[in-house]
């Protein structure tokens, strides 16, 4: 649920779902990388949440390469996973069977600055899900520099793109954003 700009109308989650999973099939299919600025909190622990998901449903190949590259959001999922008493039954029942709702197969933290600058050599085939929910500012911006909004590489820009953000520009379909 977005609260943030809780005064619009917003899609339903499961064709936004159904979205995802088809811009991370096509843009891999085209031979690139989907970046996705994320919020530390909450939107990336849903995203992974998605993309565990869609891999046990077969409809992510489940040898994608995922990257959180945001420090906050690797320490905010620490805390979701050692706190499961406060989901909500469906996600409860995954802790209690064993299953982390957070962990993918192919899943890498990347909290130093280095690992992050690292990614940039990342040419296809991955998800990088950065710190920068708005593409603003932090470790999404820098991310999105080599993977601007180009035929293969994707931006997929979760939520509403408040007017003057980097992310409104990708949202109404901009071919190049100042960074």
């Amino acid at each position: 649920m977005e609260t943030t700009y809780g005064d619009r109308r917003h899609k339903a989650l499961g064709p936004s779902v159904d979205e995802l999973y088809e811009a991370i099939a096509e843009t891999i299919r085209q031979g690139g990388n989907v970046v996705i600025p994320t919020f530390a909190l909450e939107r990336a622990q849903e995203i992974l949440y998605y993309l565990r998901e869609g891999i046990a449903q077969g409809r992510v190949a489940a040898g994608l390469q995922v990257f959180l590259d945001s420090p906050m959001a690797i320490s905010a999922t620490e805390i979701f996973r050692r706190h499961p008493e406060c989901f909500d039954a469906e996600a409860m029942k995954l802790f209690t069977d064993g299953r982390d709702p957070f962990q993918l197969p192919n899943l890498h933290m990347t909290r130093e600055t280095a690992d992050s600058k690292a990614l940039n050599e990342v040419k296809h085939g991955a998800v990088i899900m950065a710190g920068s929910g708005r593409c603003t500012g932090g470790r999404g911006r820098p991310q999105l520099r080599p993977h601007p909004w180009r035929e293969a590489p994707r931006a997929v820009c979760g939520g509403h793109g408040a007017g003057g953000a980097s992310a409104r520009g990708g949202l109404a379909g901009a071919q190049a954003g100042k960074r």
